[in-house]
């Protein structure tokens, strides 16, 4: 396979598998071979084993981080703290990918980007949208409320009013209310009720309008 071969394969799709290239009469060895030789010419990026985006100038433009995460593993969402400042509740960036997964938990570093994904239970995988992230594409993000309860509940003492305080919400008028409870409740778990009345506390006390 030549190079403006795969390009014409893959122009539709902003990140492809060994897989999508090994489908048909080829020859596996000969494949992998090329694909390790254009990882090292520069051609293609490597995000994790067997996941490959096109490297510019080759590609029209380097995919959102968002959509990568999202590809790199299916089952998963962008959540905690990448969410959060993608709305714009907490006020720091967020240097690497958060997302929650069913799968394995692990921390992949590509030339792209730095990703966590943290694993939950299959039966956790809700309260998330697809939605746009860039001209053209879109990405499974949780909404506020979920995101920002899934953060509390992946990190210990996530539930203690200093860990609450700490994460500086702001834009709260981005959470409702209802849904934060509801929520909370649907998890079943006292850690998340706990955290969602001093949510509620904390924003009482300084003041907010929101909620």
């Amino acid at each position: 396979m030549k190079f403006i071969e795969l390009l014409e394969i893959v122009k539709n799709t902003p990140v492809f598998t060994t897989g999508l290239l090994l489908a048909g009469d080829v020859n596996a060895a000969v494949i992998r071979s090329q694909i390790s030789r254009w990882v090292r010419e520069g051609k293609v990026i490597m995000l994790r084993r067997g996941c490959y985006t096109i490297a510019p100038p080759y590609s029209g433009g380097t995919p959102s981080i968002f959509v990568l995460a999202n590809v790199m593993k299916p089952a998963s969402y962008i959540s905690c703290q990448s969410a959060l400042a993608w709305y714009g509740l907490i006020p720091e960036n967020v240097p690497s990918v958060v997302s929650v997964t069913s799968g394995r938990g692990e921390t992949i570093t590509n030339k792209l980007g730095y990703f966590i994904f943290r694993h939950a239970k299959p039966s956790l995988l809700w309260g998330f949208e697809t939605m746009n992230v860039s001209p053209g594409e879109k990405a499974r993000i949780a909404c506020p409320e979920k995101a920002l309860l899934d953060l509390i509940y992946l990190e210990s003492g996530g539930d203690s009013e200093s860990y609450l305080e700490q994460l500086r919400l702001q834009n709260t008028d981005l959470l409702e209310r209802e849904k934060l409870l509801s929520f909370a409740h649907r998890w079943g778990k006292p850690k998340l009720e706990r955290a969602t009345d001093r949510i509620l506390s904390i924003l009482e006390r300084e003041g907010s309008n929101t909620l």
